[in-house]
């Protein structure tokens, strides 16, 4: 069950008008350590914090509980545990912001995250910048922009077996390590190219810093509207990266004879596929909606993320 945005808790009291939502990996002492400073930092501003029982349990909460709603997911899943909250602060690497994706999408609550991994796309913040977080969120100074995303349909005998959604990428690869999966891709209803290799990634601008990176594909700035289809370690002449309007349908079909194959989103979901096996992609009717506290270019980004070498660059003369 879920307490109601404007329950006490059972202490009789009335909640805080103001409620964010915390989601971090408490497995790790950093994640702890961090979300604990955060939500004293929240507390101590009258908003109101909700986090997952489960994590709970890991936390050293304030005596304050009345003011911190410790939830489960119900069959609902996220809908239920993050309604009525303004803001979800998710404190992690890029699969606990996967994990916060997961939540955002499903009920519209817009997405901070504050990477606490290795390269971390999707955050917003470091570590190092908790008590500026919890001072833009008490202040509401952020900005909220929608990022594109993928819904996935396996058909299999001309009907659907499961549908899915991804944030960064869906990936078909083969399920076993010693044999090639051998596929047909196609955009538009049109064939493109068929091929033995370990798989194909379909991915948005903002998986093109993801998976999609390291099976070679092509950085895509996130204001660009396009999908991407890259190939994985493919045996063909014709095996390149393809960039596809937002609008394509695109399509990747396991071919009959063939050993099985897998379908990964965003690598935290998974489903089988047989021989003769299609999976479509195309534009997600959702969107991700991410807080933002930076207006920095996403060049800026790239650089930093990646430790890109760009010394001894001067830029255009003023």
């Amino acid at each position: 069950m879920t307490d109601s945005p404007r329950s006490s808790g059972g202490t009789g009291r009335p909640a805080p008008e103001r409620t964010v939502f915390l989601l971090a990996h408490t497995g790790r002492p950093a994640a702890i350590r961090s979300a604990e400073l955060v939500v004293r930092g929240l507390l101590g501003h009258g908003i109101g914090v909700r986090v997952l029982a489960e994590e709970a349990a890991d936390l050293d909460l304030p005596e304050s509980a009345e003011r911190i709603v410790k939830t489960a997911p119900t069959d609902d899943g996220a809908r239920a545990a993050v309604e009525g909250c303004e803001l979800l602060v998710v404190l992690g690497g890029d699969g606990t912001l996967l994990r916060g994706a997961e939540f955002s999408r499903a009920t519209g609550v817009p997405l901070l995250g504050v990477n606490l991994g290795r390269v971390g796309f999707l955050a917003e913040a470091e570590r190092d910048d908790l008590d500026q977080v919890v001072d833009r969120v008490v202040r509401r100074d952020y900005e909220v922009e929608e990022r594109m995303t993928l819904d996935v349909t396996v058909l299999v005998d001309g009907g659907t077996r499961h549908t899915d959604w991804a944030l960064n990428e869906a990936s078909v690869e083969k399920a076993a390590r010693e044999r090639l999966l051998e596929v047909v891709t196609e955009v538009d209803g049109r064939p493109v190219s068929g091929f033995g290799g370990d798989g194909v990634v379909c991915a948005t601008p903002t998986g093109s810093t993801a998976y999609a990176f390291s099976a070679g594909g092509p950085v895509v700035w996130p204001e660009v509207e396009a999908l991407l289809m890259v190939p994985i370690s493919a045996h063909a002449l014709f095996a390149k990266p393809l960039v596809t309007a937002p609008g394509s349908v695109l399509a990747v079909e396991v071919r009959p004879g063939t050993g099985p194959g897998v379908l990964w989103c965003d690598g935290r979901r998974t489903v089988e596929l047989p021989a003769g096996a299609r999976v479509e992609v195309r534009r997600g009717a959702v969107p991700v909606r991410l807080a933002r506290l930076h207006h920095a270019p996403f060049t800026d980004r790239l650089v930093a993320k990646f430790a890109l070498p760009v010394a001894g660059w001067r830029g255009a003369p003023h």
